[in-house]
Order: C-alpha cells, then sequence, then structure tokens
C-alpha cells in the first residue's frame, strides 16, 4: 500500500462505533472530510439493511455499505442492493438439518429480502429488534426455509462463541460460511465463499480498486478474510484475540475512537 489508501473499509460495531452504540463526533468529522476529499469510505458490516438507518443518522452522509457478513451490497443513496448472494433454500434446508443433528436445542432466524426482513422460530431469542414491524415469528421449519436468505442466524443457549461456531464450522463444511460478531453466542451463517472479503472484493473491482490500496478496520472473526484481504488490515485495541493476532497494526480501542486517530494520522485531517 502507498502513503495514502484508495478506500478505506471500515466494520461498524465495536469498530467504528463506540459501546453505546453512538458514533462520535471526531469519528463523523473524519469519515467526511476524507469522503470530501475523494477517498472512498465503505462499511462492511454483519449488520441487515435495516439497522444501517441508526448508523446513517449519525453520519454526515450515508456510505456505501456491504452488509450481512458480505451477502448484499447496498447503495444508500438511490435505496438499491447492488448485488445479493443469498442461500437459496434447498441449501437452507440441507444447513438445518445437519446442524439440528449436532446440536441439541438449536434454533435459527434467517434474513430475507435482502436483510430488510427478519423470520425466525417461536423459540428463537430475539435480543435487539423484536418489535421492529419488519421481525416476524414463523410457525413452520418450512416456512422459515422457504425464502432465499442471505444469512442464517442459529442460536442453542448459553455457548462458548469460539467454541460453537468452531462446531457450526465444522457441521458444514463446504457447505456454507460460519462465523461470530459478539460474544452472546449467535453463530451467523452465509453461502460458501460468502465473506467481507468477497464483498468487498466485488465491490472494489466494481470502482478498478486494488486490494494492495484498501484501508480496512475490523474487531471480530467476521472481520478476518477482509482484514488479510485488504492491503493493510488494522484492528482496535479491543479486538477478538484472533483478530489482534492478524492484523498489520492496532489501533485505539472503539471507545477511544481508534479508527479515527489511526486516520488522522494517514490523511493529515483533525
Amino acid at each position: 500500500m502507498g502513503e495514502r489508501p484508495g478506500l478505506i473499509a471500515t466494520d461498524i460495531d465495536g469498530t467504528l462505533l463506540r459501546d453505546d452504540r453512538t458514533l462520535s463526533p471526531r469519528t463523523a468529522d473524519v469519515l467526511a472530510r476524507i469522503s470530501a476529499r475523494g477517498t472512498p469510505v465503505v462499511l462492511v458490516t454483519g449488520r441487515p439493511i435495516r439497522w444501517l438507518k441508526l448508523v446513517y443518522e449519525q453520519l454526515a452522509e450515508p456510505l456505501p455499505a456491504i452488509c450481512a457478513n458480505g451477502a448484499v451490497v447496498y447503495d444508500p443513496v438511490d435505496d438499491e442492493v447492488l448485488r445479493a448472494d443469498p442461500l437459496a433454500p434447498e441449501l437452507l434446508a440441507e444447513v438445518a438439518r445437519r446442524l439440528r443433528a449436532e446440536v441439541p436445542g438449536i434454533s435459527f432466524a434467517v434474513e430475507i429480502v435482502d436483510s430488510r426482513q427478519m423470520r425466525h422460530e417461536t423459540g428463537y431469542p430475539l435480543r435487539w429488534d423484536a418489535d421492529h414491524h419488519a421481525i416476524r415469528a414463523v410457525t413452520t421449519p418450512e416456512e422459515l426455509l422457504a425464502a432465499p436468505a442471505v444469512k442464517l442466524l442459529a442460536r442453542a443457549g448459553e455457548q462458548d462463541p469460539d467454541a460453537f461456531v468452531a462446531l457450526v464450522a465444522g457441521a458444514l463444511a463446504g457447505l456454507a460460511e460460519a462465523t461470530h460478531s459478539s460474544y452472546s453466542g449467535l453463530v451467523e451463517i452465509s453461502a460458501a465463499g460468502v465473506t467481507k472479503a468477497a464483498g468487498l472484493a466485488w465491490y472494489c473491482t466494481r470502482h478498478g480498486i486494488d486490494a494492495a490500496d484498501v484501508l480496512a478496520f475490523g474487531d471480530m472473526p467476521n472481520d478476518l478474510p477482509m482484514l488479510t484481504w485488504a492491503g493493510r488490515g488494522v484492528a482496535v485495541a479491543n479486538a477478538h484475540p484472533a483478530v489482534l493476532e492478524i492484523a498489520d497494526e492496532v489501533t485505539a480501542a472503539n471507545t477511544s475512537d481508534g479508527v479515527a486517530a489511526y486516520l488522522e494520522k494517514v490523511f493529515g485531517v483533525g
């Protein structure tokens, strides 16, 4: 990577946002300045599209987003999905079959309609947006798995997140991707080959930007593919040990505006 990157890619939760899910004025200002100078900034997140509004309300302008761990590339200006790579219903059924056989008490939810809507089994615990109008429980497994889903979510009570994702990934080897972005025992499942790196690579190719010129920030295991793909991968100090181990550099924690502090030095803003 040259002295100045050609594109900034950043995770949202635990990286760009503080622990109370707010964006500091300092961070919002730095991102606006960099964008105004012509360097693209892209949000790369496990979040669904419907959760981006809370972030966009805190930014000077909405930024392009790669959502659902790379399965959806979203243009917020035109409210348009540029690319989606979902799990087909027959694949969802096979994934669910394998995991029900492997993990007692497992329950599922799916992100559908390019992650604008969510469907879940009645036993699946909702922790964030249970009252959202786009969220609905289904009564049968067939209904849950009837539509293509950009992400399948799995829970099985209290689980060690790293051990649980390893168990799920082992059961789905060669069939789908499994990762996690929280410490709550939630496993996020995407179609084989669908990662944050793959979604970001598609976006960069479309805009003529090489991986070597990308500066990426992250904090959790779902960021690992992106951080290793980018020319420079930077972890925030609060990152998961696996992320800290592979990062090219470490900046301050999300609660200390680590992304903003790093960008101020690289771009001479602040």
